[in-house]
């Protein structure tokens, strides 16, 4: 009978042990979970971050930072060479081709490309007990009160951030060369845009601006500017977006900073509208750097994050606070205009620039700062990540598993910051070019990138080693056919059977279309009934 209890006792002691280690471990993975703030610039090339190009003629000390103090992935793309399907597949893991949306970017007011029920970070985080925030600019569409002539701005926007994950949205819709401009918060416009305007001369750069004074109707815009007018609020200025992005998204993180503190995070997605068009730096910024307005506007969107890594520092939550800070696509075509007034490449020596298939469309700065997860700081990595990856590698830092049907091409890069020895392969990563009606595709594994045909006949299948040509002056594809068949068998498989990763098949939201001119609707079919 003794040894029986002294048996009852061990266990007792030994279930006692197992339970409090469980919550132990339970607790430490609570506590874990950091911070998360993806900063994502507009327009901004590979080289308009000074550490990542010697030859810039512009400083950026708090992007250099995090280079410095995080990893660069000096290989990392976003999903298309312009906005809105960069930020689709940036939010939800999946390449924005597979949605209606196959050429151009959203207008200010449309049904929102991301569907409701489709996993984004922010509902993922969300789930997992964090707090979701997006403060700048959307560009996925939106439902607007009304119709642009008889508008009711007492009713509420619907169809927008606040449906997709997101507990708290300052921001604007779109670029603001679409309208509909206004400071608008949560689902409302702190003052409505009542009035209209369209673009005018920008006195230091090539492109045009938005400000004030605005007209009472669309037709006297259009006799004033040539064009019809689009809505604009009374006190809406293009040159105010940074600053007042960057105050909004301090303030809420203020709000939350208690929570964060007490193993509550939060999630934090600030899209900047610099350094795209307009280029209006503030006035405190002219002179500063040598390449004109564009490098002014650079150092301007530079030391609003600085702001953002003040705010960290000064409330204690710098160590825990993972920032992802990249750009949306390469820079407009004034980079060219760059090059030949003032020497700075904002493409970093890549090839062309956005709406471009090749690398300086797509390779974007990629810098990941995360003091207390990052091994060993100040590194980089070479090998090809995408933004479309930002949904599986925070679920893996969190151990959450992805449902079939969300992420399909999204691959966790989370080892890369985790540990110096990572053995980390990108699956094949798929880049678009967008140019107008035209989209071309390309796909990368490792080295290779193999560059398809579009609907222009005068263009072939191009293969470069990027690696020794990152370039891409050298067409290998005649050298190397093997590599041509495989590559162009592995991209007709990933577009075809609606994923990248391993999974459960997965409808696109449309059948084949026309540009996909390298494969036959029948192959297309083929692959997907066979999957």
């Amino acid at each position: 009978m003794k040894r029986l209890k002294n048996i009852l006792i061990r266990c007792l002691m030994l279930v006692s042990y197992v339970s409090l280690t469980f919550i132990a471990t339970a607790c430490a993975q609570e506590s874990n979970k950091p911070n998360i703030i993806v900063i994502y610039t507009d327009d901004q090339g590979y080289g308009d971050v000074s550490t990542l190009n010697k030859d810039a003629k512009f400083k950026t000390p708090n992007m250099d930072r995090l280079v410095n103090e995080g990893i660069a992935f000096t290989n990392g793309h976003s999903a298309s060479s312009v906005c809105t399907p960069s930020r689709y597949s940036l939010l939800t893991g999946r390449y924005s081709w597979r949605t209606t949306l196959k050429n151009g970017v959203m207008k200010s007011e449309a049904t929102c490309l991301i569907e409701d029920g489709r996993e984004t970070l922010a509902s993922l985080l969300k789930n997992q007990g964090y707090h979701t925030a997006m403060v700048g600019k959307w560009h996925l569409g939106m439902d607007f009160p009304g119709t642009p002539q008889n508008r009711d701005w007492s009713q509420p926007i619907k169809d927008m951030p606040l449906d997709k994950g997101f507990d708290y949205f300052y921001g604007v819709p779109a670029s603001l060369n679409f309208g509909i401009l206004a400071w608008f918060e949560g689902r409302f416009a702190k003052v409505p845009p009542t009035e209209y305007t369209n673009k005018k001369k920008n006195d230091r750069h090539v492109d045009y601006r938005i400000m004030p004074p605005y007209d009472t109707t669309p037709e006297q815009t259009k006799e004033k500017l040539g064009k019809p007018g689009f809505e604009v609020a009374p006190d809406f200025t293009d040159n105010q977006c940074l600053t007042q992005f960057t105050e909004k998204a301090i303030d809420w993180m203020k709000t939350v900073e208690g929570d964060a503190k007490n193993d509550k995070p939060f999630f934090l997605y600030l899209p900047y509208t610099s350094p795209h068009y307009p280029v209006a730096p503030l006035p405190e910024f002219h002179g500063q750097g040598d390449s004109g307005a564009y490098g002014e506007f650079v150092i301007e969107t530079d030391y609003h994050i600085g702001q953002i890594l003040n705010y960290l520092k000064e409330s204690g939550l710098d160590d825990d606070t993972l920032i992802v800070f990249t750009s949306d696509n390469g820079p407009e075509k004034s980079w060219s205009k760059r090059i030949e007034e003032f020497n700075h490449d904002s493409r970093g020596g890549l090839k062309e620039g956005k709406r471009s298939v090749y690398e300086g469309g797509h390779r974007v700065p990629f810098i990941v700062r995360w003091p207390n997860g990052i091994k060993e700081s100040g590194r980089t990595w070479n090998k090809p990540v995408g933004q479309v990856d930002l949904l599986a590698t925070f679920a893996d830092l969190l151990g959450v598993d992805i449902s079939d049907n969300a992420g399909e091409d999204s691959q966790s890069f989370a080892s890369v910051l985790t540990t110096t020895q990572s053995t980390y392969n990108r699956l094949p990563l798929i880049n678009r070019g967008d140019n107008g009606k035209i989209g071309r595709y390309a796909i990368t594994e490792g080295n290779w990138k193999l560059v398809l045909p579009s609907k222009k006949k005068e263009e072939g299948i191009e293969l470069y080693d990027l690696d020794n040509d990152p370039s891409e002056e050298t067409n290998l594809a005649k050298k190397h056919p093997k590599k041509v068949k495989d590559l162009t068998a592995k991209i007709n498989v990933i577009i075809a059977s609606g994923r990248t990763t391993k999974g459960v098949y997965q409808n696109n939201d449309t059948g084949y279309w026309d540009d996909l001119t390298w494969m036959t609707a029948e192959a297309y079919n083929t692959i997907a009934t066979e999957n």
